[in-house]
Order: structure tokens, then sequence, then C-alpha cells
């Protein structure tokens, strides 16, 4: 049986290292839409402007597969492809920059800074991890092989080829990844260390902060703690899973939360303007990824570059 056809490469050029957006136009139309335009219209108007919408066809935004503008006047067809660029909204820059740890003919491993997203989502689209060094390095087929949670610095794994993306993608689902983490938070004498602590994370979609509930553990994390001082202890945390805020959740559960995290315990209220503290990063940081490498066969271990400002002189 053969596999679904792939869709022809886009015809426009990333923009800031994001790619433009590709839309079919659907195939059980009945006549629903006479032209492009009132496909457009339809299907836009109300998340940008009707006017928004002509003016991008008028200034030839929405291309085909050919690379040439689109006219909104001709014929809908079924099952046409589209792509266009979109408005990008002012985003906030992370005054952070991306640091490269390695890079050859198969990978990239960044050092991602605190506050910047790994891909772009909601809000953040061109300030991300992927998009600058799409940009910067001069490789737009560049892409992630796992995520980074936007508040945590330190080490991402992204691939060169696409077709090799699947290969580290396994490495991570399939938990042959070695993660290494360090944290700072509150030090406890009375929480016995090292432990590993299991238990059911949930995370329910637009809601902020992740809760444990009974049942089926579904994460694991060992804890350690490394060396305290002046009421603050330096942890390692070993991940065994990769619940969404796991290490947070977990810290946060043993009484331990880490230095500035606006979810755990307490979910802070966002700044009216958008703006966040870049003084005041949450003290966790992906500091180890160790595997084996799934296309060359050899042994890597990476170490990130960065540390964190609540623990200065490590």
């Amino acid at each position: 049986m053969r596999g679904r056809a792939r869709p022809p490469a886009a015809p426009l050029p990333q923009r800031a290292g994001v790619d433009p957006v590709r839309v079919r136009l659907p195939e059980d139309a009945a006549g629903a839409w006479p032209t492009v335009r009132d496909h457009l219209l339809d299907r836009f108007a109300g998340a940008v402007g009707a006017g928004r919408v002509e003016e991008m066809l008028a200034g030839g935004r929405f291309v085909g597969a050919d690379g040439r503008a689109v006219g909104g006047g001709e014929p809908y067809t079924a099952g046409r492809l589209l792509w266009f660029h979109r408005d990008f909204a002012p985003e906030v820059p992370v005054p952070f920059p991306v640091g490269v740890v390695y890079q050859d003919e198969h990978v990239v491993v960044a050092d991602k800074p605190h506050f910047l997203a790994t891909t772009p989502r909601g809000r953040h689209i061109t300030e991300t991890a992927v998009a600058r060094l799409r940009d910067g390095l001069g490789i737009p087929a560049l892409q992630p092989a796992h995520r980074l949670d936007r508040l945590t610095a330190g080490l991402v794994l992204f691939v060169v080829r696409p077709g090799e993306r699947g290969a580290y993608q396994t490495l991570f689902r399939d938990r042959l990844v070695r993660k290494e983490y360090e944290a700072v938070a509150p030090y406890g004498p009375e929480v016995a260390l090292p432990r590993t602590v299991r238990n059911r994370i949930v995370k329910e979609r637009g809601v902020i902060a992740a809760r444990v509930e009974p049942g089926e553990p579904n994460s694991e994390s060992r804890i350690e703690l490394l060396e305290h001082r002046e009421g603050l202890g330096r942890y390692r945390l070993l991940p065994a899973t990769g619940r969404t805020h796991q290490l947070r959740v977990h810290m946060s559960g043993l009484g331990l939360p880490l230095v500035h995290d606006p979810v755990y315990p307490v979910v802070l209220p966002e700044p009216e303007d958008g703006r966040e503290d870049f003084a005041r990063p949450l003290q966790l940081l992906a500091r180890v990824l160790e595997f084996t490498d799934p296309v060359t066969g050899a042994p890597r271990r990476f170490e990130s570059g960065l540390r964190l400002a609540a623990w200065p002189d490590r």
C-alpha cells in the first residue's frame, strides 16, 4: 500500500527563520466558494479582518505551488495548495543569545537561554530558538528533536537533515537519552535526599499549572542535593520521564520550589504589559545530554556552558 504523497516544497523562503503557512482548499466545498477570495475571506476574515485579507491578496501575499501570486478572482479549485507568510505580532526580544555547543552535518546542540521558547507557539513566533538558529546558521530545515520549556535554560538537540529527525526523536521517546538538570531551590534539612519521586502528573490544555492526581504513576525523577549554603541548595535532577513541568512539580511537592518559579507552588499573575522580569529567571538548567548517536553510532555527551545566577561562583 502506497503512503500518502508528500506535499510540494514551499515556494516561499522562510522569514526570520519561520516557515510560511500552507493552506489546502477543502475538497468538500460543494460550490460554497466561487473564487479564491470568497474562501479566504470566509476562512481568515474573522481572525485578521476582511480588509487585511483583501490587502494581502492585492499585495500578492498568497502564492501557489509555482510561486506566483494568486489573484482573488481566480476560480476556486478544491485541493489546491496556497502559501503565505503570517503577520508577526510584535514580540518582546529575549535579551540573551542562543549558544551553539556543538555542530556537525547531522545535529546542532544549542544552549537555549531562559525565557526563549524552543519552537513557535502562541505569542512566541520569531523569538524562538529554532527561528534564531535557522536564521543565524543558515539551515532552513533545522528542527528540534525534543522540546525544552520556555522558562528553562540549557541544552536542546536540533536535527539538520529532515530525514534523520525521526531517529533522534525516537531516542527521546524511548528514554534512551540521559538527561541531567541542575536547579537552585531552598535548602530543606528535613527533606531526606537523595530520593526518587514517582507520581501521576496531569496537565490540561489552557491551564498553566500541572497537578498531581491519585493513580498509576506516569512520572519519575531522582533528586540529589549537591551542596547548600545560606538557605539555598544546589540540586542535581535526573528525570526518567518527561511530563510537562515534571521537575518543577516534583521539587515543589517536596516543599523545595525552584527559585523564581512563577507557577509552583502558586501561579503568579502575568504582567499586564506582557513584559517579563528578565532579571529573575527560573533557576533550572538542562545541563547534560548523553546518548548513542542513532545515525553515526558514536557515543555523545554534551554539557551546557550556562550557569544559574542564584549560584554564581560554581
